[in-house]
């Protein structure tokens, strides 16, 4: 079947030796497909049912592989909204991303070995950031880690590896510069599915773990404490 196992080629986004200007013009892209597509509605919808509306008063988020913090700046504006109290940490493993997250807390360390202690967030969120993991065991600790400094939830959301997904993201940017699209592919095969997820969150310890599908184009993970 195609698309049976996932890809581990590297993306060329993960190269180490990307320059700041590459990085800027990388995360203006990412950050107009992200807001089409909205890539922050998930969390959105379940952040509240996983934590209770009161909880969502006031919460400490701490979000892995955040980039340059769109996704940060995007929930606690909403959140804003709705009249709570939202902070976010962002982490990322590349030191250049946080010139490009402007006002944020950014740490820059590695999802597979958080610097915080135990149950230091309410909430643990993640986009689009584990099919960048390569090995099984990288996986399950960033599991481990995220559920271990999460005191209230953790919610993942990635890629859904599928041939519509992978075509349409294709047709979908045939103006954009080749090496995001190329990327952009590559990540729908470096993507998950959901038996794949239920087995590693499994390994990791993750007893009360849901993963499932949603819109044929992503994979969530969910732990309520």
């Amino acid at each position: 079947m195609f698309l049976r196992q996932r890809a581990t080629q590297a993306e060329y986004f993960d190269r180490p030796e990307r320059s700041l200007e590459e990085l800027r013009a990388h995360y203006a892209i990412l950050g107009r497909l992200n807001q089409v597509t909205r890539f922050e509605r998930p969390f959105q919808k379940w952040l509240p049912q996983l934590l209770g509306t009161d909880a969502c008063r006031e919460v400490s988020l701490l979000d892995l592989g955040a980039g340059d913090g769109l996704l940060g700046r995007t929930l606690t504006a909403w959140a804003g909204e709705q009249g709570w109290k939202w902070q976010c940490t962002n982490l990322d493993h590349c030191p250049l991303t946080g010139q490009l997250d402007p006002g944020g807390r950014h740490v820059v360390a590695s999802a597979t070995e958080l610097p915080f202690p135990d149950a230091s967030f309410d909430v643990v969120v993640a986009t689009s950031m584990t099919h960048h993991l390569d090995s099984d065991a990288d996986v399950v600790a960033h599991f481990r880690e995220a559920n271990r400094v999460a005191r209230r939830t953790l919610l993942f959301t990635d890629l859904h590896r599928n041939v519509g997904f992978m075509l349409g993201l294709w047709l979908g940017l045939l103006g954009a510069p080749r090496a995001f699209r190329a990327d952009a592919v590559l990540s729908v095969r470096r993507g998950w599915r959901v038996p794949e997820w239920q087995r590693l969150a499994a390994a990791a310890g993750l007893t009360k773990a849901r993963v499932w599908r949603e819109h044929g184009t992503r994979v969530l993970l969910s732990v309520a404490k």
